[in-house]
């Protein structure tokens, strides 16, 4: 197998501002310097002529472009712009009435970009070697479910709508004119802007095309910020499907013999995550933390146990803004399912108007917050109630993320503990193995 190359979308907009640093060919001419686009009349308008897109191929080693206000964090807590640079070629085309920028450039070229952008570049080689391998994996899976995707007659639905529940799950299948996008969408990519250290070119280059594989298959290989101390499995997130790689681990050294609590069982998953148990990820080392997380994701600093509280006005505002159905006052939030890490996969809402139960994870974390919960493994503690109308909700809470598969923050610590970069990986995905592609 031939190292391929990698399409990122990078921004969709009406009007894009980009500068060429250094020489690039476009339509016959060599260009550099300031450039803007705008979409106009079904096409790409540039220089006052319209184009069905416009390619800029670098003509030089050291050629870069320069995108202005990218969005990042698109719909979480840390959104923000910012102006981020890309080696490569820049490709823009129209999409859905605007102008979408793509990035074309070597797979291992995106990685080390991928694993700098993911988290900061100073934690241990072993974590970011596992880490390479993992962004590898999910890459090469995920291009090669869009080309079966692409093959299979009927659409994909992710939606499932009866009068009593509305059960969603939200994974990559709208990305159809790139392989991914750059941001937490799928995995965070901002181009050379963060691509700057010496350790994860090292990383990258010491896994060269190594891959996370069961049997000929590439593994789907997720990842999440903290497990909160059991990793979850897919099928509570996403398709109703099984993955042997993706089982639940307690996230602790296997040979410590402690016991897997069934956090499907409303009473144990009450008293885990009430609790702070051991696991790698439970940790308040300020030193690893800031390790992996970039300043924004610093802001968070209570991941592995968190607490929100809502008044009984704002939690009735926020259900009704993000679902944009009238729930009336909030009488109770009702776990219905949970998966193995304690995660809400069905949560019913009764309220003084309608009453339904909605799933999965991402949805009711969306449901329940102005971006997101930082997880749906939490329980729920009601205030003093006024004609049966609770004054407030509080929400108690496990984890950052959707816990499938490696836990970042977790596997930083093992990483520091003189793990392997394998056996880190073979911790988080159960009976896999590491194979070389190219």
């Amino acid at each position: 197998m031939k190292e391929p190359d990698i399409s990122i979308g990078i921004v969709n907009a009406q009007k894009i501002h980009f500068s060429l640093n250094g020489q690039f060919s476009a339509k016959g001419e060599t260009v550099c310097g300031n450039q803007v686009v705008s979409f106009s009349e079904g096409g790409i308008l540039w220089n006052n002529t319209l184009y069905k897109e416009l390619t800029f191929t670098p003509q030089e080693g050291k050629s870069f472009f320069s995108l202005y206000d990218v969005t990042i964090g698109i719909n979480f807590h840390w959104e923000r712009q910012e102006t981020q640079s890309f080696m490569g070629t820049l490709k823009l085309v129209v999409d859905e009435g605007k102008i979408t920028a793509i990035n074309i450039l070597p797979a291992e070229d995106y990685l080390i970009s991928v694993i700098s952008s993911e988290m900061n570049a100073t934690s241990s080689i072993e974590f970011l070697k596992a880490h390479a391998v993992i962004s590898r994996s999910w890459l090469f899976a995920q291009i090669k479910k869009r080309k079966a995707l692409e093959k299979k007659d009927s659409g994909f639905f992710s939606i499932t709508k009866t009068d009593t529940e509305y059960i969603r799950w939200y994974d990559r299948e709208d990305h159809t004119i790139f392989d991914v996008c750059a941001d937490d969408h799928c995995q965070r990519y901002q181009g050379i802007t963060k691509a700057s250290n010496e350790s994860v070119v090292k990383a990258v280059e010491q896994t060269r095309g190594q891959l996370l594989m069961q049997g000929d298959g590439i593994c789907d290989a997720r990842f999440s910020k903290c497990c909160g101390g059991i990793s979850e499995e897919f099928e509570y997130c996403w398709e109703d499907k099984k993955y042997p790689y993706l089982a639940a681990i307690r996230d602790i050294d296997h040979e410590s013999g402690e016991m897997m609590p069934d956090l499907t069982n409303e009473q144990e998953a009450e008293k885990w995550i009430r609790n702070s148990p051991a696991a790698f990820c439970n940790t308040h080392n300020k030193r690893i933390i800031s390790q992996i997380l970039n300043n924004y994701d610093q802001e968070t600093t209570d991941f592995y146990r968190w607490k929100v509280e809502y008044s009984q006005e704002e939690i009735s505002e926020l259900i009704r803004d993000n679902t944009k159905a009238d729930y009336g006052d909030i009488i109770d939030l009702i776990p219905i399912e949970r998966g193995k890490s304690g995660r809400i996969c069905k949560l019913k809402i009764v309220g003084t108007k309608k009453t339904l139960i909605i799933g999965k994870e991402l949805e009711i974390r969306r449901t329940l917050s102005k971006t997101h919960l930082f997880s749906s493994a939490f329980v729920v503690d009601k205030g003093e109630a006024q004609n049966g109308i609770p004054s407030s909700f509080i929400l108690t809470g496990a984890g950052w993320g959707h816990g499938v598969g490696l836990c970042q923050i977790g596997a930083a610590v093992m990483g520091e503990k003189g793990y392997t970069y394998d056996q880190i990986l073979l911790h988080y995905y159960k009976g896999a193995e590491i194979k070389s592609l190219y």
